[in-house]
């Protein structure tokens, strides 16, 4: 077995082509440097070095293996700070899960505060409602999820990270579209409304739910995405309640209207992560995270 210590004697000689100079560099006597290179040989099965009394030459061989030694010992010099960097989460990888909302408002800063504060973290995003990101946090694939639904059980952290008004989304051609100040929710009464999947878009669809509770408006589609949503009220198809990051898709054809008592910010929403989750990088990401959004953690 070769060892760094004959490696790094090997390099020293082979740049030195002398064993007095490599010896006093490595601030040893030329007898134990000596058998260090013998040593060095057996392990490998070839001579790399041709020496007699007035020179020491690298053989083929000898010049092939000290290209690969001093990346050898490159990686060593390197594996130390390497390991400190992983171990306090200034490299790595970070799985992060989205939805398509959280994309328009939040993850790009994100992503981009990562790529200047920790560029050895490599980031991998995966898109999905929040019970698949949930279903990722549960079996390993995704270490941190930006989601709407606070998470249930012991097993699971969260910090609330941002805050939102809805907005209604009406056709540019509609009545609605062209009236001045917040809109009433009475006036939605009898329109036909797009809304949200009860199984795939549960936050938003109860949310919703409880913005329409005392007007009858007919739905006419029931759909899981807001750029989905918003696409559907261009073509006419009905107004929507969306999230105010809605307005990030500038979409042709809608317009954005405040709703009369709904200008709080009521849309939430929470980065989630396993307790037990051993990643480092994950609390880096946190702080970014806080350091974007000024909302008052509520860890749960």
């Amino acid at each position: 077995m070769l060892s760094l210590d004959q490696v790094r004697s090997f390099t020293v000689v082979a740049e030195e082509l002398h064993f007095g100079r490599a010896a006093e560099r490595l601030k040893m006597t030329q007898p134990p440097l000596s058998r260090q290179i013998q040593k060095l040989e057996r392990a490998v099965g070839v001579t790399l070095l041709e020496r007699d009394n007035r020179s020491v030459r690298l053989t083929p061989a000898g010049e092939a293996f000290l290209v690969e030694a001093r990346r050898l010992l490159a990686l060593a010099d390197a594996a130390p700070g390497s390991a400190r960097r992983i171990a306090e989460g200034w490299a790595g990888r970070l799985a992060i899960g989205f939805t398509a909302t959280v994309a328009l408002e939040v993850l790009g800063p994100l992503v981009r505060q990562i790529d200047e504060l920790m560029p050895d973290v490599e980031v991998e995003l995966s898109e999905g409602v929040s019970a698949s990101q949930l279903a990722g946090l549960q079996d390993g694939r995704l270490d941190l999820g930006l989601l709407r639904l606070p998470p249930r059980g012991d097993h699971y952290r969260s910090r609330l990270v941002h805050r939102e008004r809805l907005l209604l989304a009406v056709p540019a051609g509609h009545r609605l579209g062209a009236a001045t100040g917040a809109l009433a929710v009475s006036e939605l009464d009898g329109l036909d409304m797009i809304t949200y999947s009860v199984s795939d878009a549960k936050y938003f669809h109860d949310l919703v739910t409880t913005v329409l509770a005392n007007v009858h408006v007919r739905s006419t589609h029931r759909v899981t995405q807001v750029h989905s949503m918003m696409a559907l009220v261009a073509a006419a198809r009905g107004l929507a309640v969306v999230p105010a990051s809605a307005h990030h898709l500038r979409m042709d054809g809608v317009v954005l209207r405040p709703l009369a008592g709904w200008d709080r910010e009521v849309v939430e929403l929470r980065a989630v992560w396993r307790h037990d989750v051993q990643n480092p990088v994950l609390t880096r990401v946190l702080d970014a995270l806080d350091a974007l959004r000024p909302v008052e953690p509520a860890a749960s």
